[in-house]
C-alpha cells in the first residue's frame, strides 16, 4: 500500500527511532525521538521567527513558543498541540512543522510544551493545554484554532469540547492523524494492527502509561469519542493515514459532529502512515496532505467550509 516514496521515510524513521522503541526505557525512547525529529527539522522561512514564553497558570508554569511571520495580516490565530504518544515531544520536536503552518497560513502560531507521561499521568497534559489555551485566547482578540497531530489530536479535541460553550470557544479545529478513544478491537485498529510508524501494541502502551493503568476510556477528556453529546464544537476538519490503526477514529468523530448537527470533514489520506506530517521534504503524497490542511486552516480562519 505503500509507494517507494513513503517506504524510504518509513526506512529513514526506524534509523532513528527503531520500530520496537516502546519496549526501550523512557529516557531512551525520549532520544530515539529527539534525535529522529532533529533528522527532519527544517529551516524557518525567512519571514518567520519565534520566542519561547512561559504561561503561568492554575499553579503551573507552562512553556510555550510563539511564532510570527513579519508583516502578515493574521485572521486568527493557532494554537497547536504537538504529538508523542503523551511520552516524548515537546516543543522542538515539532518546531519545523509549526513555522511552515505559520508562515504558509500567515497565522501567528503558539506551541504547547505540556507535561508528559508517565511523571505526569492523566489528566495532568490535558490540564496544562485547558490552562495554555485560556491564558492565549484571552490575552487576545482574534479567533483561535486548535490544532494537533496523533496525541495532540487527542488534546486538541478534549480541549474544544471542555471550552466550546466559553467566550473562548475555538472558531475551528484541525486533528491531525489524532487518537480518539475509539474501540480497539475493530476496524481500523484490526485491518492496521502492525502498520509501520504506529501499531495496536503502540496504542496500548501508550494508552496504559498515558492512564497510569487507569481506564480512561469512558473519560471524554482523555477519549473524545466517550463524549455524552457533541452538539456545539467548532467546525472541524480530521486528516488520517490509511495505513494507520487510528484511521477510523477520524471517520468516528466526524459521524458523532455531523450527527450533533456540526460540521465536520474528515479525509482519509491513501497510502499515508502515522507521523507523515515529518515526510513533508520528500513525499509528494504528504506535501499535498499539507497543502490541504493549510488550505483548511485559512478557511476555518475565514469561516468557510468549501471542500469541492
Amino acid at each position: 500500500m505503500l509507494d517507494a516514496e513513503t517506504l524510504a521515510f518509513v526506512q529513514q524513521t526506524e534509523a532513528f527511532y527503531p520500530a520496537d522503541a516502546v519496549e526501550a526505557s523512557i529516557e531512551q525512547q525520549r532520544e530515539f525521538y529527539d534525535a529522529l525529529c532533529n533528522e527532519f527539522q527544517t529551516d524557518y522561512p525567512d519571514a518567520v521567527s519565534s520566542s519561547d514564553d512561559i504561561i503561568s497558570t492554575e499553579g503551573a508554569a507552562i512553556p510555550v513558543r510563539r511564532y510570527q511571520k513579519s508583516d502578515a495580516m493574521s485572521a486568527a490565530q493557532i494554537v497547536f498541540f504537538h504529538g508523542g504518544g503523551f511520552v516524548v515531544g515537546g516543543l522542538e520536536s515539532h518546531d519545523s512543522i509549526c513555522a511552515e503552518f505559520c508562515d504558509r497560513t500567515g497565522m501567528d502560531l503558539v506551541a504547547v510544551d505540556y507535561c508528559l507521561a508517565p511523571e505526569h499521568i492523566h489528566p495532568a497534559a490535558f490540564n496544562d493545554c485547558l490552562h495554555a489555551y485560556r491564558s492565549i485566547v484571552r490575552a487576545s482578540d482574534r479567533p483561535t484554532i486548535l490544532v494537533g497531530d496523533s496525541a495532540g489530536g487527542t488534546l486538541a479535541a478534549a480541549v474544544a469540547h471542555s471550552v466550546k460553550h466559553d467566550p473562548e470557544a475555538a472558531v475551528g479545529q484541525l486533528l491531525i492523524y489524532p487518537a480518539l478513544g475509539g474501540d480497539l478491537q475493530k476496524g481500523s485498529y484490526i485491518t492496521h494492527a502492525n502498520a509501520p510508524m504506529l501499531t495496536l501494541a503502540d496504542v496500548a502502551f501508550y494508552t496504559e502509561i498515558r492512564g497510569g493503568g487507569t481506564n480512561l476510556s469512558k473519560d471524554p477528556t482523555a477519549s473524545p469519542l466517550a463524549a455524552s453529546e457533541f452538539e456545539n464544537l467548532p467546525p472541524t476538519v480530521i486528516v488520517t493515514a490509511e495505513c494507520d490503526p487510528l484511521a477510523d477514529d477520524g471517520s468516528d468523530y466526524m459521524n458523532a459532529l455531523t450527527s450533533a448537527g456540526c460540521k465536520a470533514h474528515w479525509r482519509n489520506e491513501t497510502g499515508m502512515v502515522h507521523g507523515y506530517l515529518r515526510a513533508r521534504g520528500g513525499v509528494e503524497r504528504a506535501r499535498d496532505s499539507v497543502s490541504f490542511m493549510v488550505r483548511c486552516l485559512n478557511m476555518l480562519a475565514n469561516g468557510n467550509w468549501d471542500f469541492q
